[in-house]
This record gives C-alpha cells, structure tokens and sequence, in this order.
C-alpha cells in the first residue's frame, strides 16, 4: 500500500535505465504491481518492451456482484495489468484461504492475466522442520491442473523473512528451489520446470549474495522497490 500519481517518477528513472542496461534488453523484464488505482494512469504513460504492470490482489469471484470496496481480475485487466500477485504472506494473514486462492488463481488466468503466487512458511514452520509439507500443501491446494500452466509464476517468499533482513542460507535456498521445481513439475506432468522467484529482504546489499543459485529465476522485491535507487542498485549489483 504505497504510491500515488508522483510515483511515476519511479517508473520513469526505471524506464531510462532500461534503455541502456543491455542485459534487460535481451530475456529478462521488470514487472511492477502497483496498487489498483494506479495501473491505468501508468499504463497509459508509458510502454515499454521491459517493463509491465501488475495488481497485487483480486477479488475471487469472476462476475460482478454485492461485494463492496472489492476489485475482480476483469476489472485489473481492463485497467492495463499484464500480471498479478496472489496468495502474498499479508492477504493470507488477512484470510485468505487455499479455497479463495484458487479461486482467485482460476479467476485471473480466465482474464488471462499472468498469475505470480506466493508461497512460505512461517518461522515455526521452519523450525519444526515442516518447510517442504507446508510449500507442496500450499502448491496443491491452490493450483489446478490446468491449460494455462504458462501463465502461472511461483514465488517463494518465506514469511519469517519478509522484512526482518533475515535471508536462508544458500545451501537452504538451492534445496528449497529444487523440491519445488521438481515437485511442480512431477505432479503436473509439466514438460519443464516452471518459473520461481525469490521474496524475503532483498536489498541491494545483499542481492550479490543469490548469485550463484542457478535455481532462482528473478526476484519479488518488496520494500526496495519504493526507491528507483534501490531497485535499480539491485539489479545493477546482481549483474556485476
């Protein structure tokens, strides 16, 4: 929950950078999911080839109805989202269930938006050693198996670490990537492995430190992404 219109100057010294930085000029992008009342203003400001916008929730229901202050994926799409962020740490904390989830989840690929969902555990979680239950539990639970399974990014966003500056270990990280690729993979009958970031106190500090796990496919940068600085020195600090 951050931004109003002047945020477009994040997106503008984003947009600039861009241009020049010749290793986002070939595979890789930059998606920014902005609150709701800022995807059209945006949208209409700027297109670009590296940078796409994105909501950070929906409401689960597809059609419209008696649900007050809400927001459907339709209505996210129409305003000019390519992406959306479902499943974060905050709205399950806030409710959501597996069940909402996954309606939400069957919701936005209907709109044909690209789904970024969120998985973690909590520091409990880790501590009773229950990590790689709760993350296949949370996979299942959510993700049918579906046609769009192109249109589905995961990303694994371990609560204890969202804001604390606590990040797992490199060892920990190539585990934890490697169970869920493999086991997203074998119960879908996928053809590759799918798409999986990485969310939980990344800065540009630190960023250096991901670097030689392969497994990793991009980030979901959180406080960072408030200051363009910031976001562009992580992804300047990744690269060199």
């Amino acid at each position: 929950m951050f931004g109003g219109f002047n945020s477009i100057k994040i997106i503008e010294r984003l947009y600039r950078f861009s241009l020049n930085f010749r290793k986002l000029q070939k595979k890789y992008k930059i998606i920014l999911c902005v609150p709701n009342t800022l995807i059209h203003f945006f949208s209409k400001k700027y297109k670009s080839k590296h940078i796409f916008l994105g909501g950070q929730n929906c409401h689960y229901s597809q059609k419209n109805g008696p649900f007050t202050g809400s927001v459907s994926a339709s209505m996210i799409k129409e305003a000019g989202a390519k992406y959306i962020i479902l499943g974060h740490s905050d709205n399950r904390a806030e409710g959501d269930t597996p069940k909402i989830i996954k309606e939400k989840i069957y919701s936005s690929l209907n709109q044909n938006l690209n789904v970024i969902f969120c998985i973690g555990e909590t520091f409990k979680q880790k501590k009773e050693k229950q990590t790689f239950s709760v993350l296949k539990k949370q996979i299942l639970d959510s993700v049918d198996k579906n046609k769009k399974f192109n249109k589905i990014i995961f990303a694994y966003e371990p609560v204890w670490s969202i804001g604390s500056g606590n990040i797992p270990k490199i060892y920990e990280l190539k585990k934890i990537f490697n169970f869920i690729k493999k086991e997203i993979k074998k119960n879908f009958r996928l053809k590759k492995f799918p798409t999986v970031l990485y969310g939980g106190s990344v800065s540009e500090k630190n960023i250096g430190v991901f670097s030689p796990i392969s497994e990793i496919d991009g980030f979901l940068i959180g406080g960072a992404s408030l200051s363009s600085k910031k976001f562009i020195d992580i992804i300047k600090n990744y690269y060199t």
